[in-house]
């Protein structure tokens, strides 16, 4: 009998499904220089690599939360096998101390205590109100009240040190791979990597990467002793919270995209290219769609799919299946709600196209519609799509957390950053307050929205020919003053 029982939800398979084409897409690209180039010119930004340095780690993170299983669990007769109803991730699994690890209630950030005051029996019978001591944070420490700076001290300096040894081992081994690529010395690449002397921005690469590994490694060793976010109110850690909303965020950004894609690309161009009614229909069509708060129509067709769901529940054999597909409509409905914008775009683009020369001369030349669509039209839009795309996801990270703090969002027991938000706002009102729930979600998304924003920045003035054109001209000024 198999140890667990492999599950690939929908959103998994899509991602697996966007994994390839990314795939594919890459391998096509760097067979062809011309496509090649803008993507050299995303590598010479320094604040777009240091960007995609974090990225990895969410990316990363979000992966592992991909790969779904049903643990086995012990049968009683030797007949069939029996499996978990509870679907676990390649996360949970490197996360399980964080995940089995709860406490009764909420307990503040690297604390020794319960937030609240309990009535506690001593062993003489006596009945008291004080703080409990916590199950698992804290719990090697004898007197916390004396021992928990030094000791949270001594753990995260322990986790700095082995971040930077892997930090260092790390940039050793890469550096003196780009050293024999180069044929030059180890030193030498070093000394130019510093400098900025390189092409690529590596030293802005190395940076990030120290932080990145810096804040890892202390999280680590910190997590295994402490709550480093403290825990929520049934006593779950707040970072393993955190991290399990990694996901939902991504999912929300990618493949709310790939389904806004068709309609604003075929419309888009259609609208731009044929013009007369064909551009009357589709104007009418996103304008009228524009005009309809989104909110209304997500809320009801969430809603009319939450009863779908709750009236079969025969078609979904677990707790996560159907929040898998609530999530997977959410998505859907997000795409079908945001693709007037970027169609708009590509229906002026297809206007101003359509009248160069080229196009009219495969016109003369009797040239189908639909060729100088896919060979002519298409691939000169390619950039506006794929800058519109990059910049959306940020919006569409934040989409998600505002519509499940509204509750029309995710499924409230799926963990999301929304979620996440949802459940703190009412708890910000308590005396003490509970904050650090929502800011370990404010600080995750901040920090995924800001590197989205910066590589999309990057992304955007590598592929835009009015940002290289605005660029050149200065040179060239330049050089005939030289000159």
């Amino acid at each position: 009998m198999l140890a667990f029982k492999p599950v690939i939800l929908w959103t998994d398979a899509l991602i697996y499904v966007l994994i390839a084409v990314a795939a594919v897409f890459a391998w096509h690209v760097r067979r062809r220089e011309h496509l090649l180039a803008p993507w050299k010119r995303v590598a010479h930004s320094p604040s777009g690599m240091a960007s995609l340095v974090v990225l990895v780690f969410f990316v990363a993170a979000g992966l592992l939360d991909s790969v779904h299983f049903r643990p086995a669990l012990e049968a009683k007769n030797a007949g069939e096998p029996v499996y978990s109803v509870d679907v676990l991730s390649l996360l949970d699994v490197v996360t399980t101390d964080l995940r089995q690890r709860t406490e009764k209630t909420y307990s503040a950030p690297f604390a020794a205590h319960l937030f609240a005051k309990e009535t506690v029996e001593h062993p003489d019978g006596t009945q008291v109100r004080e703080f409990p001591r916590l199950r698992f944070g804290a719990a090697h420490l004898k007197d916390p009240e004396r021992e928990l700076a030094a000791d949270v001290l001594a753990n995260g300096g322990r986790g700095v040190l082995a971040g930077i040894a892997l930090w260092l081992a790390v940039v050793v081994g890469f550096t003196a791979g780009l050293a024999a690529g180069s044929r030059r010395s180890v030193s030498a690449t070093w000394s130019a990597i510093w400098r900025g002397g390189t092409e690529v921005p590596w030293r802005a690469v190395y940076v990030a990467l120290a932080v990145m590994l810096v804040l890892a490694g202390a999280t680590v060793a910190l997590a295994a002793k402490y709550h480093v976010f403290g825990t929520d109110k049934v006593g779950q850690d707040v970072l393993y919270l955190a991290l399990k909303s990694i996901r939902t965020g991504l999912v929300i950004g990618t493949l709310t995209t790939l389904v806004m894609l068709p309609f604003a690309l075929l419309l888009g161009i259609m609208a731009g290219y044929f013009r007369g009614w064909v551009d009357d229909v589709i104007q009418y069509v996103y304008t009228t769609l524009s005009s309809i708060p989104g909110v209304l129509l997500i809320a009801a067709f969430i809603l009319m799919m939450q009863v779908y769901v709750e009236t079969r529940p025969d078609l979904f054999d677990t707790t996560a299946a159907r929040a898998d597909i609530r999530l997977l409509f959410l998505c859907i409905i997000l795409g079908v709600t945001s693709w007037t914008g970027l169609c708009r775009l590509l229906r002026g683009e297809a206007l101003k196209l359509r009248e160069m020369e080229y196009i009219q001369a495969a016109h003369a030349f009797g040239v189908s519609h639909w060729r100088v669509i896919t060979r002519h039209i298409l691939p000169n839009v390619m950039h506006i799509v794929l800058i519109a795309v990059v910049m959306d996801f940020s919006g569409l990270v934040l989409s998600e957390a505002v519509l499940s703090y509204v509750g029309v969002g995710v499924d409230p027991s799926m963990i999301s950053f929304g979620t996440m938000i949802n459940a703190a706002r009412l708890e910000m009102a308590r005396e003490p307050m509970v904050w650090w729930s929502l800011a370990a979600a404010f600080v995750f998304m901040l920090a995924l929205v800001l590197c989205a924003n910066l590589f999309a920045d990057a992304v955007r003035d590598a592929f835009d020919p009015r940002v290289r054109t605005l660029r050149l001209e200065p040179a060239a000024a330049g050089g005939e003053a030289k000159a």
